[in-house]
Formats: C-alpha cells, sequence, structure tokens
C-alpha cells in the first residue's frame, strides 16, 4: 500500500516536466562552423547568447573536410589565436593548392599562392568535420558569454511580441529570446518552416562521402584533387588527403540532373575509381574505413531571402554553398560573422523589424553574391 496520495505523485511528475528556461538576447540553433562563429563574434562584441545543437560533440558530419582561405581569414578576424591553436593541432593538414583533372583527363595543379614556402603557416586545411567542428565548439566553451546546450533538438518556435518561445523536443528546455540565428544546415527546420526556403533540385547537389586508407599518388604538399569526369558533370568526384594517413573521397552532382539520368552515385563512383587507369592503381590496395554516406548540399546559385522578422538563416540553412567548389564551411562562418554585426545593430535599435534586418541580406549578397554567381556560370 502506497503512503503517497495520487495527488502528490502527480504533483511529483509535473514537476520533473517542468521546462527549464533560458532568457537570452540570441538564440543560435545549430552549433556546427556557422553557428559557433556567430556565437563567437556576439561574444566578442560583448551580447550573451543561447548556443543549441541537437547533437552532443564530437559528431560526425558529412563534408568534404577542405577548409579554404575564406575560414582562415575569418578566423584570423575572430582571434588570432584560434587559429594558431587549430594549426598546431594534429586534426588537421596543411595544404597548399588544388589539383583539377579536366575529362579529358589532363591536370592543372594550382597552389593557392605563387611560390609557396612550406614553413610559413598554410592558406588552406583539410580536417575532419568532426574533429574541426568539435574545435570550434570548444573554443565557444572559452567565452562566458555563451551559453551552449548540446543534445537537445529544438522541435517549436514561436514569436509574440518580438520574443521568441523555442521548445525542445523532449519539452526539458524552453528558451526565450527576441532573435534566432538558424544556423542548422541543409534540413534546417526553422528555415523551412519559418524562412519559407524550400528544396530545389536545380539548386541542390547531392552528395557522397567515403574514408579511405592507403590511397597511392597524395600530393606531398597536400593539393587537394577535384576530378571533373564527364560522368558526374555538372558535378565533381574528389579525392581530398587527410591526417593518418587516411583520404576523404566522394562526389556531388546536381540533384535535377542525377533524376534526370537516373544516376546512381554510390555505383557510379565505385564504378570510375575501380575502371579509369589513373585512378584504379592508386586504389588497388585502398581500404574503405567506413560506410559510404550521402549529404545534401543547398547551392547559393540563385538570391534568397534570408532574413525576417526577428529571424536570420547563416550558411547551408540560407542555402549558401559554392555552386562550383561545393564548399560551405567558409560561407557558413563569413555569413555567420556578419549576422553577428546586424545582430549587434538589432539589439542597439531594439529593431527587428522586416526592413531592419534586411540589412543581413544586403550585406550578405554584397560579400558572397559575385563569387556565387561566378560559379554558378562555371
Amino acid at each position: 500500500m502506497s503512503f503517497l496520495s495520487d495527488s502528490y505523485l502527480c504533483a511529483l511528475q509535473n514537476l520533473k516536466s517542468l521546462s527549464k528556461i533560458h532568457k537570452t538576447d540570441v538564440c543560435i540553433i545549430g552549433a556546427g562552423p556557422g553557428g559557433a562563429t556567430t556565437a563567437m563574434f556576439l561574444a566578442k562584441q560583448g551580447i550573451s547568447s543561447v548556443l543549441v545543437d541537437k547533437s552532443v560533440f564530437p559528431r560526425d558530419k558529412i563534408c568534404g573536410d577542405a577548409l579554404s582561405g575564406k575560414v582562415v581569414s575569418i578566423l584570423k578576424k575572430l582571434d588570432a589565436s584560434i587559429l594558431d591553436r587549430f594549426n598546431a593541432s594534429p586534426i588537421q593538414l596543411n595544404s597548399w593548392g588544388i589539383k583539377f583533372v579536366a575529362p579529358n583527363l589532363k591536370e592543372l595543379m594550382i597552389p593557392f599562392k605563387v611560390n609557396y614556402d612550406t614553413s610559413n603557416p598554410p592558406i588552406g586545411y583539410i580536417s575532419k568535420r568532426m574533429d574541426f567542428d568539435n574545435f570550434l565548439v570548444d573554443e565557444t566553451k572559452k567565452y562566458p558569454e555563451i551559453n551552449l546546450i548540446q543534445g537537445k533538438e529544438i522541435s517549436d518556435f514561436s514569436l509574440v511580441d518580438d520574443e521568441w518561445t523555442i521548445k525542445t523536443k523532449d519539452n526539458s528546455t524552453t528558451i526565450k529570446a527576441k532573435l534566432i540565428i538558424a544556423c542548422d544546415g541543409a534540413h534546417s527546420s526553422f528555415a523551412k518552416k519559418v524562412g519559407k526556403i524550400n528544396m530545389e533540385p536545380e539548386h541542390y547537389c547531392g552528395g557522397l562521402r567515403a574514408y579511405y586508407s592507403g590511397i597511392t599518388g597524395l600530393d606531398k604538399d597536400n593539393f587537394i584533387e577535384l576530378i571533373f569526369l564527364k560522368e558526374f558533370l555538372p558535378g565533381y568526384l574528389w579525392i581530398f588527403p587527410l591526417p593518418d594517413g587516411l583520404a576523404n573521397v566522394g562526389v556531388a552532382m546536381r540533384s535535377d540532373i542525377i533524376s534526370k539520368r537516373k544516376v546512381n552515385l554510390k555505383t557510379s563512383m565505385l564504378h570510375a575509381l575501380a575502371t579509369y587507369p589513373q585512378f584504379k592503381e592508386r586504389f588497388e590496395n585502398a581500404v574503405m574505413v567506413d560506410d559510404i554516406k550521402g549529404f545534401g548540399l543547398p547551392l547559393g546559385s540563385k538570391k534568397r531571402r534570408i532574413s525576417g522578422k526577428n529571424f536570420m538563416l547563416v550558411g547551408d540553412a540560407a542555402s549558401l554553398i559554392d555552386p562550383f567548389s561545393g564548399e560551405g564551411i567558409g560561407n557558413a562562418m563569413k555569413s555567420g560573422m556578419i549576422a553577428a554585426q546586424i545582430a549587434e545593430k538589432c539589439l542597439l535599435a531594439n529593431d527587428f523589424s522586416d526592413n531592419f534586418i534586411g540589412q543581413y541580406d544586403i550585406e550578405v549578397y554584397n560579400k558572397l553574391w559575385s563569387e556565387l554567381n561566378l560559379s554558378r556560370k562555371m
């Protein structure tokens, strides 16, 4: 026989289900490179934020793993010591250029800098996203202005009188914020529901990635390889060297073309590696160390509205991936830096209207559109 009444048990259950409430000026959804960069730039400006991610880091992210000079430049602007720590870390390789392979299999080596000296800090890097993203998340923990919440998926958001109420899927956490900055990637539910960003096959790529060991012929200065085989146009196959003798091997192709041609990317990639003489020999003793995994790439091949009343979209959530190179990390970090700048203006003016926050769209496309448009034409 229980000594606790039914009403008392019910009260205890209600207490346990009470949501923890966080009040903040800015809630950043997604702690990948775009979200972490946004939070750190806000902190540098003295602005506190809640940075929430559905995963617990380190976590894997399907990607090519290449970090361009744009990433280096943004880290320098944020805090040069962060770049120093990354440069000294074993999780990355210094990369000094790109090898392009044309459909006729002719090769062109393009260094990131003419007459480069490998004793100097590099312009680019290659690092597994599991490692790089975790590195940035660890950096956010050094800022008291950033309240990092991991392992909590956002499932509900509503805006009333300039304040968002944001709830996690398990109802354990509620966040109250004036501004949402959505950095939660290609499948962002916020971008879809609130930003009205929809998947458009002609502005979207399907991609695959696998990790290999034992590939021969990798460049001694870690040039990344972009291989434009005719069966993958418009798209390409890549081979990017990684630490510990590994390499990231993958392929990406525009989604409408995949559908039109009924291409099986996995079969086509493995067939190309096994039959082209240039790759067959290099992969003869190579071992795939994990499964081939697929991902989507929302391309910045058209301008979109990427902000609205009390919100901004960053990186893949804003469809800012380069249509030619497939680079998303640098553009995510760049747009995150701009989002932090516009957030400061909104907070100072206490203005989160469509019109005022639209400065974000103007600034992002001022900085990125000429590059994105050129890539689209290429």
